[in-house]
């Protein structure tokens, strides 16, 4: 059976982590600052009851600033540390593409992305860059 993913766009680039790696998906929501932390954490947020922390996952990724952050969205995914928000632009869809369609991060990926992109999926309209989540969450250990 293959896998499904959960997919949102950050810079006109589709991502994907699987689905069962995601708690839930919210609006913008609310988030303090934590004062000296790394850039790329935006800060922590109030998930009823349970403090969360945040990453822009633009500023981890190494791509611009997103002028418009009406549209953001956070996608909660479980880690091995607990649960982490990953600040995206806006939500895709759940694919469930063919297992045959991935293959390894090519060298044209940008060197930042690839280091937490696990895979690529070639899709009909384009690719879909599979983030590897415990990665994209590695700057919490580091804080």
């Amino acid at each position: 059976m293959a896998e499904k993913f959960c997919t949102f766009l950050l810079d006109g680039h589709l991502f994907g982590v699987p689905v069962e790696n995601v708690q839930e998906v919210l609006r913008s929501q609310r988030v303090t600052a934590v004062p000296l932390a790394p850039a790329e954490i935006r800060g922590l947020l109030n998930l009823r009851g349970q403090i969360v922390t945040t990453i822009d996952l633009r500023t981890r990724l190494g791509l611009p600033p997103n002028d418009d952050e009406s549209s953001a969205v956070n996608v909660v995914v479980r880690t091995v540390d607990g649960a982490v928000s990953l600040v995206v632009d806006r939500i895709g869809h759940v694919l469930e593409p063919p297992a045959a369609s991935f293959e390894p991060a090519p060298d044209t990926v940008p060197a930042a992305v690839r280091a937490l992109v696990e895979q690529v999926c070639k899709l009909d309209d384009g690719l879909l860059l599979v983030l590897d989540t415990e990665r994209a969450a590695g700057v919490v250990a580091a804080a």
